[in-house]
């Protein structure tokens, strides 16, 4: 009995030890998104420009496109940036960006300074179309097909090698369909 007892933390341990293990194996920006397959959740946003329009789910249906949430208190979002703006400048998808909890000089002053990747902008200012859309953090990318079904979910700043090697053949297949 008094072996059983020494040996319960051991074998506690070397458990704990092994579900790191397996744990560590997993990419973190791989977490799945219950929308897939799904139609993108309801939106109705002030624009962040033109704040007299709203951004509405309406809007994110007829073509293939990006959605990506952003701040500009995001640093990831900064470095992110760059590589939206290389992509807008393709003309191969529309992106449509969801500004979250920022301040709206500030994010306005940031597009004007960095140039403006997005047709249009969503302004959230308290956050609850992220959480209707099951963002974790910014920055968070969506593909959305022609009818408004998601069909990805990009976490993470979007790379260029993320643009090329999955993002980019994938909005190439979904326009073909």
């Amino acid at each position: 009995m008094k072996r059983v007892i020494f040996a319960l933390p051991l074998f506690l341990f070397l458990a704990l030890v092994v579900l790191f293990m397996v744990g560590l194996e997993h990419d973190p920006r791989l977490i799945p998104s219950p929308f897939i397959g799904k139609p993108a959740p309801p939106l109705s946003l002030p624009r962040l420009i033109k704040d007299d329009q709203m951004l509405s789910r309406d809007d994110l249906i007829g073509e293939v496109m990006l959605v990506n949430f952003w701040a500009t208190w995001c640093p990831t979002c900064k470095g992110e940036h760059a590589v939206l703006m290389e992509i807008a400048d393709t003309n191969e998808v529309a992106i449509y960006g969801i500004d979250y909890k920022d301040d709206q000089i500030a994010a306005t002053a940031w597009l004007e300074r960095l140039g403006n990747p997005y047709r249009a902008v969503g302004f959230d200012k308290e956050g609850n179309a992220a959480i209707d859309w099951g963002v974790y953090g910014t920055p968070e990318t969506f593909v959305l097909d022609k009818d408004g079904i998601i069909r990805y979910k990009h976490v993470g700043a979007i790379s260029w090698q993320d643009w090329k090697e999955t993002l980019e053949p994938l909005v190439k297949q979904l326009q073909e369909e």
